[in-house]
């Protein structure tokens, strides 16, 4: 085709390279700016999609990680608390042991016992976090048990599944609220002879050396003993559920930064590549804009024809 001045081919190509080369150098330059291959569902509609639901899905983690955070700072403290409850019953027993020996004031025994009676309730009732205390409750209570979310998950099909730990409080329940019978470790009633006692209302002041009031004192330190060995078995019970809580506090932890790395294959911009591409755009367009100059020019040569 001859030169025209109403038509300029080699303008117009030169115009649709340029803006196409724009185009890209948009493109590449959203990408470096932003960091994402992928920003929004123009992108690449299945990738965003799919790393839209693992984003969701871990933030469900971190939610389900924080909620393992507080169960496991609560069986924290109630080991605590069990811990230094076996301490001061310890040292009742000792009392006790002291309180055997024939000639002995007991009412003075007494009053150090009646302390360290204070000292474990004290104790029971101090062990609280976030409004929870696993070591005291009401055992007639239609909700003897405390359910902690311990993971989150979705199968291939969509569905969610959310798994979590049941702590019985039976186990761990050092004193019992209820009215009537209790049933906690140290306000279990216990009788000997005529006496009844619980390790917190246990009182010898008045016992004397008769071989009665002696064996009420045996009882009473074999009483303390079992609940001593029944605090060890309760804390334990706390030991192994504040293992399976960091277990799975770990596990989701790792799983959040699975998906992390997984949504990053899907999304990120390989930075290195994408600035190697940014200049040789700019390259690009600096031709294209010189293309597109030399084309318009031909206009003017036509002119020169005609001087």
């Amino acid at each position: 085709m001859g030169a025209s001045i109403n038509t300029n081919i080699a303008a117009m190509t030169a115009l649709q390279a340029l803006n196409q080369t724009n185009k890209e150098t948009l493109i590449t330059q959203n990408r470096v700016s932003t960091g994402f291959r992928v920003n929004d569902a123009s992108d690449n509609a299945a990738y965003w999609s799919i790393a839209t639901t693992m984003r969701a899905d871990k933030s469900s983690l971190s939610t389900v990680a924080d909620a393992l955070g507080l169960g496991s700072a609560t069986a924290e403290i109630a080991t605590k608390g069990i811990e230094s409850a076996i301490e001061v019953a310890g040292k009742i027993k000792d009392k006790l042991l002291a309180a055997r020996t024939p000639g002995v004031d007991r009412s003075k025994i007494q009053s150090e016992i009646a302390e360290l009676q204070s000292s474990l309730q004290a104790i029971v009732d101090g062990a609280t976090f976030n409004s929870q205390n696993w070591l005291t409750g009401d055992s007639t209570d239609a909700t003897t048990t405390r359910t902690l979310v311990s993971s989150f998950a979705r199968d291939s099909t969509g569905a969610i599944t959310i798994g979590t730990i049941t702590v019985d409080l039976d186990e761990t329940r050092l004193v019992d609220t209820a009215s009537g019978s209790a049933s906690g470790i140290l306000n279990t009633e216990q009788t000997s002879g005529s006496t009844t006692y619980t390790v917190l209302d246990l009182d010898i002041s008045s016992l004397t050396d008769d071989t009665a009031d002696l064996s009420i004192i045996e009882d009473m330190l074999s009483t303390v003993d079992t609940a001593i060995s029944d605090m060890t078995d309760a804390a334990t019970v706390l030991g192994a559920i504040k293992t399976r809580i960091d277990i799975q506090k770990d596990f989701a932890k790792s799983l959040m930064d699975a998906i992390d790395t997984g949504v990053g294959q899907l999304v990120d911009a390989d930075m290195n590549e994408e600035s190697t591409r940014l200049q040789a755009l700019q390259v690009r367009s600096q031709l294209g804009v010189q293309a597109l100059s030399m084309a318009n020019q031909s206009a003017q040569l036509i002119l020169r024809l005609f001087q």
